[in-house]
């Protein structure tokens, strides 16, 4: 069972694919290669133009054998031919912007993403030649609108950092396809087990496998999975060129934690689920925003698209005065729960983000676009990242902290 695909159980899958039994040791559990290089019985280049799906390990930035398996794991896991990890998530979103944009090019992306992503479609990507047009994904008219004849990428996010809005994939992926483009979508809210991206028509799944991939928050890691000719292009030029490569000690924490991915999202979404419905009851939260939730906005796409509504819950508590203080109460009461940034890890997490904050994950928003996000955000959010604790004593410590 070295090569389980997405045809055998899920469990299976998480536990079997890119993990078969030590080829020099039959040892079950897979070992960490270290090695930055490799000996070699033939002669080769030194070029990554020379690599071949079969060429042998030579040197570790160019492939390493515990980094090769996670890749493995992950695509398995995610429906695809194939996977590229990275050293973190903003090296995977790297990877997709820089492989397949050139100068002259136009991108589409979310006009609320990640804030990494955010800052690097603002700041670096028109400095480079790279025309970016920002727009709220969940209006599919406003997509259309800003395609171009050189739009070569549309990049989505869903759900979105830290609002939980949704993107309909499907609807995004004819647009793109329309166009001649790619489609590229940061799924990590969502997790592999989140979305079938590839059913859905999605070229390119992006992940910090930091979060719900690795799961234990000891690690950094990305990955974006798609097909062979895609993450060869993106192997050549972002890790082989561009140096982003995944650590592979992290690939073996991360993959360890990856086993177990099917299991812990379960949990995360009864958890949350849990969490959200007492939150919602509360009269001292003004909204929760909870893709499982009936009342979220869009809750008929998250029963359509989602099979796992994930463990992020986003709440607001009236106005930023309001969120500031009782992020201060935060600070000083929670006993189970972490004040810290991140998530998808075991353990809660939750961190206030005033409006300052947020519009570091957006661009400059007017008319519509803003009335939107304020329809999500408020004056500022609370992310909650619902880990595996039990969830009355999650609700116990929100509820002394809440105040």
């Amino acid at each position: 069972m070295s090569k389980p695909n997405r045809a055998a159980g899920i469990m299976t899958t998480a536990i079997h694919a890119g993990d078969p039994p030590d080829a020099s040791t039959n040892a079950s559990a897979p070992p960490i290669h270290m090695s930055s290089t490799y000996v070699t019985e033939d002669l080769a280049g030194f070029s990554a133009h020379d690599l071949t799906p079969d060429s042998p390990y030579v040197y570790s930035r160019w492939a390493n054998p515990t980094v090769a398996g996670l890749e493995a794991k992950i695509a398995a896991l995610q429906g695809t031919e194939a996977c590229l990890a990275t050293a973190s998530g903003m090296a995977a979103a790297s990877a997709i912007f820089f492989t397949f944009l050139s100068a002259g090019d136009h991108l589409v992306v979310s006009d609320v993403s990640y804030a990494g992503v955010a800052e690097l479609a603002r700041e670096t990507l028109p400095r480079m030649g790279i025309e970016v047009s920002a727009v709220n994904m969940s209006d599919i008219e406003a997509v259309a609108a800003a395609v171009r004849p050189n739009t070569r990428l549309i990049h989505t996010e869903t759900p979105v950092n830290p609002i939980n809005r949704l993107t309909d994939l499907a609807e995004i992926s004819k647009l793109a396809r329309q166009a001649g483009a790619l489609l590229s979508c940061d799924a990590t809210f969502a997790s592999p087990l989140g979305m079938d991206t590839v059913g859905l028509g999605v070229d390119l799944t992006m992940h910090s496998i930091t979060k719900y991939i690795g799961g234990h928050g000891d690690a950094i890691g990305g990955a974006v999975a798609g097909s062979a000719e895609l993450v060869a292009k993106m192997r050549a030029e972002a890790a082989i060129h561009h140096g982003g490569i995944l650590s592979p000690f992290n690939a073996w924490l991360i993959a360890r934690g990856a086993s177990t991915l099917p299991l812990r999202m379960k949990a995360h979404e009864a958890g949350a689920m849990a969490v959200a419905e007492w939150l919602e009851a509360d009269p001292r939260v003004s909204r929760v925003i909870y893709p499982g939730l009936v009342s979220h906005p869009q809750a008929e796409l998250a029963q359509r698209q989602m099979s796992n509504m994930s463990g992020m819950v986003s709440f607001q508590v009236g106005s930023a005065a309001d969120g500031e203080r009782i992020a201060q109460q935060m600070i000083e009461r929670l006993e189970v729960i972490h004040y810290a940034v991140s998530l998808g890890h075991h353990r809660s997490l939750i961190f206030w983000m005033g409006t300052e904050g947020l519009m570091e994950t957006s661009f400059k928003l007017q008319g519509t676009q803003l009335e939107d996000y304020r329809r999500y955000a408020g004056d500022g959010i609370f992310r909650l990242s619902v880990g595996l604790e039990d969830a009355e004593d999650l609700i116990a410590d929100l509820d002394g902290a809440l105040g």
